[in-house]
């Protein structure tokens, strides 16, 4: 069984929202533990816990929250050798489209990086117009069902990773479970 941290800080809800829906995607993969944080009651045993994370922070000024900059900065400066090469994805929320959601997820996963996370994008689309390829972003919350489905398939993606490599099940890897391409337009 292996274990999935979704790690948020929100500050109106949205993120809130799109961790829910990360996690839920998560745990629709057989095999996974998966725990809902919020930034506030975290602890770096949490990420010493998990075989694999998902982070998620509004977009406050184009990049991560201070608080979660925070988290990785001191709390869990203690526990470098002990998570690397764990797997880690990302998602953020932002007032509006073009306000630095992208930006955001590959701040968070230059952090993770830098712990030695194996992080990754989706490259099949969700919808016509929505991808991930830094993570799963929206503008506000995830009120509409693209926003949605963003959120959910970032989940999947991150337990069908873990599925591969921590449990050895090779029918999860994204090559074989990945339906189609959504037709062109």
């Amino acid at each position: 069984m292996a274990n999935v941290l979704v790690l948020y800080h929100s500050v109106t809800d949205c993120t809130a929202q799109m961790a829910r829906y990360v996690a839920d995607g998560a745990a629709s993969i057989k095999g996974m533990d998966v725990r809902l944080v919020e930034l506030g009651a975290a602890t770096a045993e949490d990420v010493v816990w998990c075989d694999g994370i998902a982070v998620g922070c509004p977009t406050q000024i184009g990049t991560a929250s201070w608080q979660m900059k925070r988290f990785f900065d001191e709390t869990l400066v203690d526990q470098w050798a002990k998570i690397d090469g764990k797997f880690g994805c990302a998602f953020s929320s932002s007032g509006g489209w073009g306000g630095g959601a992208e930006l955001t997820c590959q701040t968070i996963t230059n952090m993770l990086i830098n712990y030695g996370f194996l992080v990754f994008g989706v490259v099949e689309y969700v919808t016509q117009t929505h991808t991930l390829h830094y993570g799963a972003v929206t503008a506000k919350a995830p009120r509409d069902e693209a926003s949605q489905q963003a959120c959910f398939k970032l989940g999947v993606r991150l337990g069908e990773w873990l599925g591969v490599y921590v449990d050895r099940d090779a029918d999860l890897h994204p090559l074989a479970t990945r339906v189609s391409a959504l037709p062109s337009s």
